[in-house]
């Protein structure tokens, strides 16, 4: 049975970086989308989406990681990780106090990962840049909104620890 690992955490906290180990390891990795739908509509003129249309920002990203989802179970990779999962959707609509429909829930409960591994805010490692314009502090309080979207999904949360790349894969390794 192949396992869906997905890595969660606030903006800056070493997910991508991570990410980007593990692939260059040969794991099957899903790369974060927000930044592509960002970018994309910032290239048609709408600086922030997410802030100027929570609702269509949130099922451009609906629409990619469902499709994530489903091109890991058409892999034969034993192992697939995905930069954030489904239930980052709707944590992040509850941290705007955005009001949702119902099926982003619904698809949280349809598309369940194996794992999930938390990575907490560290302020040595954050960087803010065009994509990313949320404060550090913005970060610690997304994380626990993180936090309890997936805890109500009944998920075990296992903090991965401060520490270099390398090491924090060691260890997400060691745990699966």
């Amino acid at each position: 049975m192949q396992q869906k690992i997905v890595l969660i955490g606030g903006p800056g906290t070493g997910k991508s970086s991570v990410l980007r180990y593990l692939k260059r390891q040969g794991f099957m990795c899903m790369p974060e989308i927000s930044r592509e739908v960002t970018k994309k509509a910032q290239e048609e003129g709408i600086e922030q989406l997410f802030l100027t249309d929570p609702i269509l920002f949130s099922y451009k990203l609906l629409e990619g990681r469902e499709q994530q989802y489903l091109d890991a179970e058409k892999s034969n990779d034993r192992i697939v990780f995905f930069d954030r999962g489904i239930p980052s959707i709707h944590a992040y609509m509850r941290y705007f106090n955005t009001e949702f429909p119902s099926v982003f829930l619904e698809k949280s409960e349809q598309y369940r990962y194996t794992k999930v591994f938390q990575f907490l805010p560290w302020e040595d490692i954050y960087r803010s840049d065009n994509e990313r314009y949320e404060t550090f502090e913005q970060s610690e309080t997304i994380s626990k909104y993180l936090n309890e979207a997936y805890a109500e999904l009944n998920y075990e949360i296992i903090n991965v620890p401060f520490d270099t790349v390398r090491n924090r894969c060691d260890f997400i390794l060691s745990h699966m």
